[in-house]
């Protein structure tokens, strides 16, 4: 369907961006990294707290929350830090990232104790919650692992493996992974929140011009996924490397 067109970036129609990792960058976190897709940089860290929330308590079940942030400088212009009152679009995104993550953790084997996740934009070039619960899921995992060798948990409560990507109707064309150039010319702006065995946890869709067919949400849908069984492949190598 639609006109071909010329990616800025020469990628295909089907192409991720680049997808980069590096491991550590906080000495302090139980486990951090700052993950880059093509121009988009996101760090992601977790944290143990003992403890869980007050309507959670005596229930022997865990928790997990998630903060997400565009730092100064992360934007041509730069963003103001949002300190006491959080914009609509970060609180639904750091919602949305708490949702995808608690939707692979067993909540029993972490007890009463809470991770918490942050993920703080470093460069936006579209796509920020996508690489973000990429990101985030790789320091969820490595980060329990690391407290299972300390023995601070019996086992790995992360059961399952969760990505995240953007597909997008660009002139009459389904793109996937769109970068900033892309992602503000877009008719529809799909995110796709997917774990390894092919349940979506998240599907997030919006109309900005051209309405979207159910024929067109089944391309998307089958564009993402093919996509994010790609970065489910990159994500265990990076655990494994």
């Amino acid at each position: 369907m639609g006109i071909p067109i010329n990616r800025a970036s020469g990628r295909g129609d089907d192409e991720l961006r680049p997808l980069s990792v590096e491991w550590d960058p906080m000495g302090f976190a139980l486990c951090s990294l700052i993950v880059k897709t093509g121009q988009t940089a996101v760090l992601c860290s977790i944290n143990l707290e003992e403890g869980i929330p007050a309507w959670r308590k005596g229930s022997g079940l865990g928790w997990l929350s998630a903060e997400y942030r565009l730092l100064p400088g992360s934007t041509p212009q730069r963003q103001s830090r949002e300190l006491v009152k959080l914009s609509g679009r970060t609180q639904e995104i750091q919602r949305l990232i708490g949702r995808s993550l608690r939707g692979v953790v067993d909540m029993k084997v972490l007890g009463e104790k809470s991770l918490i996740v942050d993920c703080d934009v470093i460069q936006a070039d579209a796509g920020t919650r996508t690489a973000a619960i990429t990101g985030a899921w790789m320091v969820l995992y490595k980060g329990c692992e690391r407290l299972v060798e300390k023995g601070v948990l019996a086992s790995n409560p992360v059961v399952k493996q969760v990505a995240a990507v953007s597909v997008g109707l660009v002139k009459e064309k389904l793109l996937l992974d769109l970068d900033y150039s892309e992602d503000s010319n877009a008719d529809v702006d799909l995110n796709v929140v997917m774990t390894s065995d092919g349940c979506f946890l998240e599907v997030q869709g919006t109309s900005e011009g051209t309405p979207m067919t159910r024929q067109d949400l089944n391309q998307s849908l089958d564009l993402a996924e093919a996509g994010l069984r790609r970065l489910h492949a990159d994500q265990c190598s990076f655990l494994d490397g």
